[in-house]
């Protein structure tokens, strides 16, 4: 892969993350759903992961952690470090455990995602400033309400992923 294609691929996935952003942070989070707006950002660091690999979605993970830092309320700069772990995981359960297609997403989506909120709650627990049960259920319908999106962030990551340059093996 040339340097102009690489540059090339990255952006078009950069700009793939624009419209993404702009349905969670100006669409969704004005109508919240049982309460709570999903995360759509986790799942387009998953999905690239899922498609492209493990260092490619480390890399992708640590530009949406930063996004995520920026957007998201109370993070302090946690997201960072965490979607680069999650993308590189997910892109390492991709290519060896799981089939890099619309399931493995799914999966890989739903383990971040559950992983995410079990790391906030867990620091809320240490804090002592609310009790677990209600903690569960806003987690609970946070996953579920972001799990409906896995559909179609991955439809347009894919749409993406069949149109840029690939690797070239030599």
């Amino acid at each position: 892969m040339t340097r102009q294609d690489f540059f090339i691929k990255w952006g078009v996935y950069t700009l793939a993350l624009l419209p993404v952003w702009f349905c969670e942070v100006y669409l969704l989070n004005r109508y919240p759903l049982f309460g709570v707006a999903p995360m759509l950002l986790p799942l387009a660091a998953m999905a690239v992961a899922v498609l492209e690999g493990t260092m490619a979605g480390a890399g992708f993970g640590l530009g949406v952690g930063i996004l995520c830092d920026a957007v998201y309320f109370n993070v302090d700069g946690t997201m960072t470090l965490g979607m680069c772990l999650l993308g590189m995981g997910a892109g390492a359960l991709a290519q060896y455990v799981v089939r890099q297609n619309l399931v493995g997403c799914l999966l890989c989506s739903l383990l971040a995602l559950l992983c995410m909120d079990g790391m906030r709650i867990l620091l809320l627990l240490l804090g002592g400033t609310t009790d677990l049960p209600a903690m569960l259920s806003l987690a609970g319908r946070e996953i579920a309400w972001s799990m409906v999106f896995v559909f179609p962030v991955y439809a347009l990551f894919l749409w993406v992923f069949r149109r840029v340059p690939k690797k070239t093996v030599l």
